[in-house]
């Protein structure tokens, strides 16, 4: 192919090489003056930054000596950084920091090496202060200087490059020391013998607590394309952190975990970073999880990340992986003008064997060893605007597909269908072995139990029991709404099912994986019939605390009003239905003579009102037998005084279901969820108050052992 010869005027090419050279001579004069210049812009840059840390965070920043070392390197000795009124953070013997001159010139610092010889940074924790909050300062500082409102993805996409650019592309650590400090009871440190990058290659060698264990980072760093690729593991043992159990009483520990940064870049308005997490036998144990270790052999997440201008979002393009099973998680959280939570999760149709296998161990301990067949797919969304907290929308489905149980785990869940032991527990111990069949006197066939106690217990505790599957998914949703206005939990959504469920198979510790073990066996049991609704409610009504030490139907009437269970009338059945939620206080709700304390008055209107309108009782403008409700004479002497008011916190049930009348406002969510641990029940417990008098500590004293003494009686009592 032949090009055609263009011709250029002489002259035009000598102005163009004069220009040229012009330039180029402009740059080297520059570049001269500079480079005879760069120790005095340098000292200039030096005390400005240590003039600044001083005036914006209360740095006391010292450099021993500093200087240029090569055209493009700094190095500096003995370095010490020491917040005003704290302990010293850093000291560093040596450094020498490198950075490349291209993006220099258009004002982007990127580290081209790091060398750094013996340093120490020093985190000290000491009651609410440590030598970090000069952070918190700088903070409080820019929210008053910076109101307005910032792009969420623009301020992540250089926070991100702001990091990235701080990882040179050669560096070289040795003998860095991270020692953490927190009130002297909780120590830990991190010597990083080695730390190395070579074109690319992480490598590293970081000695946990003397020789305690030996942990490596290694990988593939390369800032330039905005990809990462780091492990962690140790040498011959897991990762683990005595630190986490003393400090948290949590137990912590895994074999390797892997994060991978695949891209970072905007997509349509919104900045998205796409990578991967993964963990390699992760074991978890905290008293709020569950009483035992829980193991996840194999997980991982592929995420996509969104940044918008105003929100921050998993994509439902991400997926979590354990084991062979997968779930498409979409979570996002908007900012303004409006905070708004959504999440959904949805699993495609997948082997059910291979969704209960993947399961952490541990986790669902009366399950262990089931062996089921067919398929199973799951969906739940969740939208919540906090500023319409009643409109919140809720779903959760979990859908079988030709699902069958073939064999039983560690409890065949079908025990309930015949007579079996019954085992109820006070604060993890037993109490005492109830036998729930027909050899014991005091169980009661669902035919002998009066429909006034069945129809105020189901109105009261579960109006839907005969229609729903295990769930009722407008109480659940109700509930967020109001737990979310309360900001704390005052309404659960607990069925009869769950109820039963939790006290027949399942331990009364009150951790997150009891409950959702309780939310698996219900959904077994109703999904594939595996008892029928009147032997789940004749068992439940046998087993039911109605006071101390009292349990079902059957002892509770002949207890209180010593009746049989079919002669109840309409207000007692009333009262029965009301101290399911608090047993142990059924007793402070009557006066001296028996009759029921006048608060209990609306309540009887409210059920009772309730029972009218669906055609289980007649309309009643007396309180729907509220007078009728007498406690038995003999029971009556036990009664304290009517003048005398009792904390009722101090009994309350096992599980934090509210009371009718009255709540405990001290107890925060999660308190409520998981309770308060043995010792800070106790400590917490009050005195006997009362309206009218004013009582000794001696008289006090004297008359908590008179109530401790009555308990004792009214349990021989509820024998007879």
């Amino acid at each position: 192919m032949h090009f055609p010869k263009i011709n250029i005027p002489k002259k035009y090419v000598m102005i163009g090489a004069w220009v040229l050279g012009s330039f180029l001579l402009i740059l080297i004069i520059a570049g001269t003056v500079a480079y005879n210049k760069r120790e005095a812009l340098l000292n200039r840059m030096m005390a400005r930054a240590i003039a600044k840390a001083e005036k914006d965070y209360g740095l006391d920043v010292k450099i021993k000596g500093y200087g240029f070392s090569g055209l493009n390197t700094v190095r500096m000795e003995a370095i010490s950084v020491v917040p005003k009124d704290r302990d010293t953070l850093s000291t560093i013997n040596e450094m020498t920091i490198g950075v490349k001159l291209f993006p220099l010139l258009f004002g982007d610092v990127k580290l081209s090496e790091i060398n750094l010889n013996t340093g120490k940074l020093n985190i000290v924790f000491r009651d609410s202060l440590s030598n970090l909050d000069f952070f918190l300062k700088r903070k409080k500082k820019d929210s008053t200087e910076k109101k307005n409102k910032v792009d969420l993805g623009d301020l992540a996409h250089n926070l991100l490059n702001q990091v990235l650019y701080k990882i040179p592309d050669n560096m070289e650590i040795k003998d860095f020391l991270l020692n953490v400090n927190d009130n002297d009871t909780a120590k830990l440190s991190f010597l990083t013998t080695t730390a190395t990058i070579d074109d690319g290659d992480l490598k590293s060698t970081v000695l946990v607590n003397g020789t305690e264990s030996t942990w490596h980072i290694n990988g593939t760093v390369k800032p330039g394309r905005k990809q990462l690729d780091i492990m962690l593991f140790a040498d011959n043992k897991k990762v683990e952190l005595p630190y986490l159990n003393k400090k948290l009483q949590a137990k912590l520990s895994f074999d390797t975990v892997r994060t991978e940064m695949k891209s970072a870049e905007y997509s349509g308005d919104a900045f998205k970073i796409s990578g991967s997490w993964s963990v390699k036998n992760l074991l978890v144990n905290h008293p709020k999880i569950a009483s035992n270790d829980i193991v996840v052999p194999d997980a991982k997440i592929d995420a996509d990340m969104l940044i918008g201008k105003n929100y921050v979002a998993l994509d439902s393009s991400s997926t979590v992986f354990l084991k062979k099973a997968a779930i498409h998680p979409y979570v996002k959280y908007t900012l303004s003008p409006n905070k708004i939570y959504e999440l959904k999760l949805h699993a495609p149709e997948q082997d059910a064997q291979e969704v209960l296998s993947s399961f952490p161990q541990g986790l669902f301990e009366s399950l262990d060893g089931m062996k089921v067949s067919g398929k199973v797919s799951y969906d739940l969304s969740f939208y919540l605007d906090s500023t319409q907290p009643d409109s919140v929308k809720f779903y959760s489905g979990l859908t079988p597909h030709n699902f069958k149980i073939l064999k039983w785990g560690k409890t065949n869940l079908q025990k309930i269908n015949g007579d079996f032991v019954y085992t109820p527990y006070e604060r993890g111990k037993p109490m005492r072995d109830i036998l729930i069949g027909p050899s014991n006197p005091n169980f009661t066939p669902l035919s002998e139990v009066s429909s006034n106690f069945k129809n105020a217990i189901l109105t009261s505790e579960d109006p839907s029991f005969f229609t729903h599957k295990g769930f009722v998914q407008e109480s659940i949703r109700k509930s967020f709404a109001v737990n979310f206005k309360e900001k704390k939990f005052v309404r659960g959504g607990s069925t009869i099912s769950m109820q039963l469920v939790k006290n027949v198979f399942l331990s009364r510790q009150k951790t997150l994986s009891r409950k959702a073990e309780e939310i698996l066996i219900v959904w077994l049991i109703e999904n594939n019939r595996l008892v029928s609704k009147n032997r789940m409610l004749e068992v439940y009504f046998n087993i039911i605390e109605m006071g101390q030490n009292i349990y079902g139907i059957g002892e509770a009437t002949r207890y209180y009003f010593g009746k049989k269970p079919s002669d109840l009338n309409i207000g007692e059945g009333i009262f029965l239905a009301n101290i399911v939620p608090r047993p142990k206080i059924a007793l402070y709700k009557f006066r001296g003579d028996g009759g029921l304390k006048d608060y209990l008055y609306p309540y009887f209107k409210y059920i009772g009102n309730i029972m009218a309108r669906r055609g289980l009782t007649p309309g009643d403008t007396s309180g729907y037998g509220f007078y009728n409700v007498r406690l038995r004479e003999g029971l009556r002497q036990y009664l304290l005084p009517d003048t005398t008011k009792i904390d009722t916190n101090s009994f309350d049930n096992e599980d934090p279901l509210p009371a009718v009348e009255t709540q405990d406002a001290s107890k925060n969510l999660f308190d409520r969820l998981f309770g308060r641990s043995k010792k800070d029940t106790t400590s917490n417990r009050q005195p006997l108050k009362t309206d009218t008098v004013q009582k000794t500590r001696k008289e006090l004293r004297q008359e908590r052992r008179e109530q401790r003494r009555k308990e004792k009686e009214k349990e021989k009592a509820a024998q007879l």
